[in-house]
């Protein structure tokens, strides 16, 4: 690559270098927080017009939605588009837009000390939010959460409601994450004048719309902005550094004390920086890897100003360390292996709508399958559920929504500008939290081109100075020698599907082309693996004897021969494996795939095939090889 190149991409870097300003606290109830959710039933309408332009020329942000035409009930949050019968809607590409009227408390209003904020935890891909007509902001992105201060909006009008009004765009390009291409079909014997599709290199199903809460929360005007903690433990010592960033003070007083679960007051400390030791500290362990795992501590900040004013904000922390050796990965100094899943946030109706009894339910079924880790492919998941995962002690490689980038010009100046964006918002969001132990800034892409080298090089190495304390990696179906991204990487997350998109139906050369690919991998890299995906697509229901494609049948013989390699491996330097996938998903329609793609081990409305039933008969052995297990642990049904 030349050294024009070079300088294309180091610019790159360095115009993101300072580009996010401030924190992304998740929105909580503090004595000087509210958190208002104004979720619900919204009014909506697609941008039917050819360019999909009408709503910005006719300016419909700056009246209520329905009197620029038809409006229709839209669930928030959720996709839109399984909502209606509409097909148009379902396959929609283009601006769509919401609109909600709420009622703000008229203290928060005639408070001038408070600060009012609107955070939408997802949209996508591209909003703009405006209130009362005025425009507030906009993000490029889906998948993270974007927010404005609107009090200064609001106290205009004191008394009046405040209409909220998003436009979204679920358009793809080149220079997106994930990326894509629109392609105008032009043969009008075939297709209508201005006929277009949307491309994409990735195999779920695009949905699109707002797809977390839409919250008002306030805070004071001296206020915390930004907590960063990181942990150490020695012995029986804990040690929870931490840099509490407090905004509209110049000489704030910080106070931090730490809590246990009981409410003890185990640590505390004075000054925006500062360590908190911790005596017989309880570590932060996995499920399954000790009898008391996900264990919390409460930490609270109090942030004075000179005038007396005080901002209250609790953060929940958990006190471990994660290492990485040649042949190992470490949780608290000891080896940990990943049993466990690849998920999708999806179900029928509400698409990629974040829904609590599903996230429980899943959580309900990860822990009975005897799962200890799950991959947040192919994009960052809802706060909530690391918070859930915090909590239940459920280890998380957080990926990016870095799916797809197949075509060399996504690897480009302004596609590695916005991926570096995209992997501050996301630090900037999760590094909190202690179930997170790896970033993953890709998966499967194109590798081998020759951009890719520097790409990943660059986006590595950014990832790694945002967070010193994980190690980072992408998911990889390159070929081992030509990968051009996996020097960069600490651990090598690997795809395949053997017998199912190659050899189709020969499961007997599993064993062989598995143990190939492993030995490959390490001979050359000398850093542990994981076998980030395997399986085969089974119809519920559907059997043969002996196993033939599509059948359950044939789905467990494929899991039954790659965990014959992975029991001879992982006495080696194989770390984990994550089942592709927990459940079965909406993708494209194709002739590959029957009404979505059916490689779940748990059907889209999460019952159990036998796949599910082989794995957690493995996973549970897996686990009480270690013998720390209480014995109630070791039969979760009973």
């Amino acid at each position: 690559m030349g050294s024009v190149v070079k300088c294309v991409f180091l610019a790159a870097v360095c115009s993101v270098c300072q580009s996010l300003q401030g924190g992304m606290l998740f929105p909580t109830d503090s004595p000087t927080r509210e958190v208002k959710d104004v979720s619900g039933l919204w009014s909506f309408r697609a941008d039917l017009s050819p360019e999909r332009n009408r709503g910005f020329q006719q300016e419909w942000f700056k009246r209520p939605l329905a009197e620029t035409g038809p409006v229709i009930d839209m669930p928030v949050p959720s996709s839109y588009n399984d909502i209606t019968q509409d097909s148009k809607i379902r396959d929609f590409i283009g601006w769509v837009w919401y609109e909600k009227e709420v009622w703000v408390p008229a203290r928060w209003i005639q408070d001038q000390g408070t600060r009012i904020m609107l955070r939408v935890g997802s949209a996508h891909y591209y909003s703009v939010l405006w209130v009362n007509g005025v425009k507030m902001t906009e993000h490029a992105g889906g998948h993270l959460p974007f927010e404005a201060d609107v009090g200064g909006v609001l106290r205009q009008s004191p008394g009046s409601t405040c209409r909220i009004t998003i436009a979204v765009n679920n358009t793809l390009t080149l220079e997106t994450l994930p990326p894509g291409t629109i392609q105008y079909m032009n043969d009008r014997t075939r297709y209508p004048s201005g006929y277009f599709i949307q491309n994409t290199n990735f195999d779920f199903f695009n949905y699109a719309g707002i797809h977390r809460s839409v919250l008002l929360y306030t805070t004071p005007k001296v206020h915390i902005d930004d907590i960063t903690v990181e942990t150490t433990f020695s012995d029986n010592i804990g040690l929870v550094s931490y840099n509490v960033s407090v905004l509209g003070s110049s000489k704030p007083a910080v106070k931090v004390t730490l809590s246990a679960k009981d409410g003890r007051c185990v640590a505390s400390a004075n000054g925006s920086k500062g360590a908190l030791k911790v005596t017989d500290v309880n570590l932060w362990w996995p499920y399954l890897m000790h009898e008391n795992p996900g264990y919390l501590y409460s930490m609270e900040v109090q942030a004075t100003a000179e005038d007396g004013q005080t901002d209250v904000y609790t953060l929940p922390v958990g006190i471990r360390t994660v290492q990485v050796t040649s042949t190992q990965f470490l949780i608290n100094n000891k080896p940990f292996y990943f049993h466990g899943v690849n998920k999708h946030e999806d179900a029928d109706i509400r698409g990629k709508g974040f829904d609590w009894p599903l996230i429980v339910k899943d959580f309900n079924l990860m822990k009975w399958m005897g799962a200890n880790s799950f991959r947040t492919s192919h994009y960052p998941y809802a706060e909530e559920i690391l918070q859930m995962a915090d909590r239940h002690g459920i280890v998380v490689i957080d990926e990016c929504p870095g799916v797809g980038i197949r075509d060399i010009r996504s690897f480009g100046n302004a596609s590695l500008a916005h991926h570096l964006i995209v992997m501050e918002e996301l630090v900037r969001r999760d590094k909190n939290h202690a179930s997170v132990v790896m970033w993953s800034v890709a998966n499967e892409p194109a590798s081998e081109m020759p951009p890719a080298g520097l790409f990943f090089k660059e986006l590595v190495s950014h990832t790694k100075s945002l967070d010193s304390t994980r190690p980072v990696t992408y998911i990889t179906n390159s070929n081992y020698a030509r990968d051009l991204g996996a020097p960069y990487v600490d651990v090598i997350c690997v795809n395949s599907y053997f017998s199912w998109y190659h050899d189709p139906g020969h499961t007997e050369v599993i064993g062989l082309q598995l143990t190939t690919q492993f030995d490959n991998w390490y001979g050359k890299y000398q850093k542990p693996i994981i076998q980030s995906e395997y399986g085969a697509d089974a119809v519920p229901g559907l059997h043969s004897d002996p196993p033939i494609m599509f059948t359950e049948e044939y789905q467990r013989t494929v899991l039954q021969n790659y965990h014959d390699v992975f029991d001879q491996k992982r006495k080696e330097f194989v770390i984990g494996e994550l089942i592709w996938n927990f459940a079965d998903f909406m993708t494209a329609q194709t002739i590959a795939r029957v009404v979505g793609n059916k490689k779940g081990v748990f059907t889209r409305q999460r019952q159990p095939k036998a796949g599910a039933f082989l794995l957690r008969e493995r996973y549970w052995r897996i686990a009480n090889e270690t013998g720390v297990l209480p014995t109630w642990a070791r039969y979760p049904c009973q």
